[in-house]
């Protein structure tokens, strides 16, 4: 999540003096580029990696190119329960953090982590057992597995070399082959070399070559992974963003906030069913739209329900696709139904729009409803409880009449401007030498962190990267992420703010 999402500490920095913002919005391209290659040489005295020098290419000083940190490649790891699944993403990542237990159905969620392998590096996603003809939760389970699988660049398909082919092995291949994603095949639990035939009969299941490893012990771990390798492409297929194209803008909120009526109100007919029963919507609705003059590609998707874990059957499937939704959108249009008090569910479904990355403009529904005495309580919520996106254009709108739907249109445009933003690398560093001139960073430990040269590593969202001699308070970044938003604007659009702290090269 973006480090602009918790409290911003204004009491403890005061705003930025108008003087000094225009002055370093006024610094000139050769001024700047001067202040940057000065800053730049002095990181020759630091220990730089192969991550920091690529970081250090990608700075572009031109305000409008779009610039995208590379999206890793994702290997997915499927199975019938308990064939050992979430030991081998243990081994894999070198550490003991997916739980693993003698018994089927521990792992029940999708769960990504980083890994490393050969100084490359991939997502993993670890998923629960799949089985077919499953009902209540482990129906839940088996669809976390298929989404896992579409939005995966390649499947290892995990069997348990000891008991052999099942039958739900085969419904798993039969699965796997209809998604036309590559899959490589692994026995697991071949302990010694006694066991390879084992693992050789699983031939049987027409997949190739069965690799024959031992998650618990690590044996054939290793050249698995380099085969792996071979397989994942250098950057992501599936993760790739697109450009081009309509904008691509989804409708979130919870059940019946009105996400059906603002599709058919901005598509001019009635393109989706809208009905007083919440949870109408099941399957995300895509729809191009011209609205003020522009295309948008529009997504209605499913309300995101309160208690996601435990919703069984379509409703669940629904939830699921709309975070799928959200995914492939630019930017989120988060509808609020102001005729009710704000939830922690609105909370956490614009929580999920930060985490994603994505451009947010918050749309407050229902407003003809709205008497006096309800629009005070109203904007003390908002002051409350939205505090941390209050950089998010606002629209008080009526989905059912149209009121003031012409105002969404600028409010996008807005936040996806945000969003692609770039700011100079010269007007960045003479931002953050005024920031640290004039409030330096606390004594911790006795030392002072210093930050030695930043750069926008990326756009869409905006994503700084700050080379220092030591950690930065989540507070301090929270500060530097503030003058930002008071400088440049970036209404609309998370802020990324990260650290790499590097130490003086022994000489």
């Amino acid at each position: 999540m973006a480090d602009d999402t918790a409290s911003t500490d204004k009491d403890d920095f005061p705003n930025i003096d108008e003087a000094l913002a225009e002055r370093i919005r006024g610094i000139d391209d050769e001024e700047g580029a001067q202040r940057a290659n000065a800053l730049r040489q002095g990181l020759s005295d630091y220990d730089l990696d192969d991550e920091d020098f690529g970081i250090l290419e990608l700075a572009n000083d031109d305000p409008d190119a779009i610039v995208y940190l590379p999206a890793l490649p994702v290997l997915a790891i499927v199975g019938r329960p308990n064939v050992g699944k979430s030991a081998l993403v243990n081994r894999i990542i070198g550490r003991r953090e997916a739980v693993v237990q003698d018994t089927p159905g521990v792992t029940r969620d999708r769960v990504n982590y980083k890994a490393e392998w050969a100084n490359r590096q991939f997502t993993i996603v670890d998923t629960g057992g799949w089985e077919p003809d499953a009902k209540g939760i482990n129906a839940s389970v088996a669809a976390q597995a298929e989404i896992a699988i579409d939005l995966a660049d390649a499947v290892l398909f995990v069997v348990d070399a000891t008991v052999g082919a099942t039958s739900t092995d085969e419904h798993v291949v039969r699965m796997l082959r209809a998604t036309k994603k590559p899959v490589i095949l692994v026995g697991n639990k071949v302990d010694d070399v006694h066991q390879e035939s084992d693992a050789a009969a699983l031939w049987s299941l027409g997949l190739g070559e069965p690799w024959a490893v031992s998650a618990v012990h690590g044996r054939g771990v290793a050249d698995l992974l380099d085969h792996v390798l071979t397989i994942l492409p250098e950057i992501s297929t599936v993760a790739k963003e697109e450009v081009g194209g309509p904008r691509r803008v989804a409708i979130l909120g919870k059940p019946n906030v009105g996400k059906s009526s603002l599709l058919n109100k901005t598509a001019g007919e009635e393109r989706v069913v809208v009905n007083e029963m919440a949870g109408t919507t099941r399957d995300p609705v895509d729809e191009q739209i011209e609205l003020g003059g522009k295309f948008w590609r529009f997504v209605d998707t499913a309300g995101i329900r309160r208690r996601v874990n435990l919703t069984q059957g379509a409703d669940f499937y629904a939830t699921l696709r709309t975070s799928a939704a959200l995914e492939k959108a630019e930017v989120a249009v988060v509808v609020i139904d102001v005729s009710a008090p704000i939830t922690v569910q609105d909370l956490k479904i614009v929580d999920l729009v930060l985490e994603s990355g994505r451009a947010l403009v918050l749309a407050y529904n229902k407003w003809d409803l709205l008497d006096d005495e309800r629009r005070v309580y109203l904007e003390r919520e908002i002051e409350q409880d939205l505090s941390h996106v209050a950089w998010a254009p606002r629209v008080n709108i009526s989905a059912k009449t149209g009121r003031h739907l012409e105002k969404l249109v600028p409010a996008l445009e807005l936040a996806l401007a945000s969003w692609d933003t770039r700011i100079p690398t010269g007007k960045f560093n003479a931002l953050l030498a005024e920031l640290t001139q004039e409030h330096p960073h606390p004594v911790r430990g006795g030392k002072q962190p210093r930050i030695l040269f930043g750069t926008q590593a990326a756009s869409r969202p905006p994503t700084f990267v700050l080379f220092t001699t030591g950690f930065l308070d989540p507070q301090y970044r929270r500060f530097i992420t503030r003058r930002l938003r008071e400088i440049f604007g970036f209404e609309g659009s998370p802020i990324n703010v990260n650290m790499r702290v590097r130490e003086k090269r022994k000489r």
